[in-house]
């Protein structure tokens, strides 16, 4: 690692993704053979963690991953990405979250059944005590609500950037709200009372966060940055794979945040995010040069 590189914390969902690719996905009582398919770790702050790395940083990855024979392959995988995991539950014999996606060809398009880790929930006393030390920023998924309203509590007295990881509205996050720097939303997150784009914005801007964007796939980014409106186009490409694209994103985020304006972060995680979609899976696109 350089000396210029930094470490980031990221607090949420472990899972093992099993990723096919077909042509389209099964309907009822229907089987169909895949065209190809890959196994990676998984989750939103999973992934993140394993982009920022890429980026040539270090990732610490704060969730429950147990010990299970399906958490070796987890252990496995992360190791190669050079994942410093802080497992919350290393004792754990139950089966870590498993997700099966159906990625279609031709379109990228996703089918996802998980289980999240609704089963795997830790309270905040099991909270490492190294877990902020040396850490330069943190992102937090939502999944593990507890131990992330911690974590950010903390975080925010220690002046260590948080960043939200807004991909739907999930209960506690009112309480998580107002430690947050950077709430990077999809168009799925929608607050209590919250209709669209303009009613998130209000809402969040009134929970104090002075930095906030809404994704929207392939449609243009619209951020709000201390006060300031803003938006910022994406460049068109022929998806092959969109899994995974929102947490790519947020993890060049938390990369790019570091050293460029929020404007520049947002609109160079999406040039990553969308180079990643051209890809099948989650982990191909960084055995290609980035063009």
């Amino acid at each position: 690692m350089s000396n210029l590189s930094k470490c980031g914390l990221f607090v949420g969902l472990v899972t093992l993704d099993f990723i096919y690719l077909a042509a389209n996905s099964p309907g009822n009582n229907e089987k169909i053979v895949a065209d190809d398919y890959t196994v990676a770790a998984g989750g939103p702050a999973t992934n993140a963690a394993v982009c920022f790395s890429f980026l040539g940083n270090n990732s610490k990855l704060l969730g429950v991953i147990g010990n299970h024979p399906i958490s070796q392959l987890i252990r496995s995988d992360l190791d190669s990405y050079h994942i410093n995991i802080l497992d919350l539950d290393a004792a754990r014999i139950e089966p870590p979250p498993v997700s099966s996606i159906v990625v279609t060809k031709n379109t990228g398009d996703r089918a996802v059944v998980s289980i999240n880790a609704i089963k795997s929930q830790i309270n905040s006393e099991n909270l490492p005590l190294q877990s902020l030390q040396n850490i330069d920023i943190v992102l937090i998924d939502g999944h593990q609500m507890e131990v992330g309203k911690q974590i950010a509590q903390l975080a925010k007295l220690e002046n260590i950037p948080v960043v939200i990881d807004g991909g739907s509205w999930k209960l506690g996050f009112s309480e998580l709200l107002p430690y947050i720097d950077y709430a990077i939303c999809s168009d799925n997150f929608y607050p209590p009372n919250c209709h669209n784009s303009q009613d998130v914005f209000v809402y969040l801007s009134a929970m104090g966060i002075p930095h906030i964007a809404i994704t929207r796939g392939e449609k243009s980014i619209e951020y709000l940055s201390n006060g300031h409106r803003g938006e910022i186009e994406i460049s068109k490409i022929k998806p092959v794979d969109t899994l995974g694209a929102g947490d790519i994103f947020h993890g060049a985020f938390c990369h790019y945040i570091l050293q460029l304006s929020f404007a520049e972060a947002l609109a160079a995680a999406a040039k990553i995010a969308g180079y990643s979609c051209q890809f099948f899976g989650t982990r191909q696109w960084m055995r290609s040069k980035i063009s």
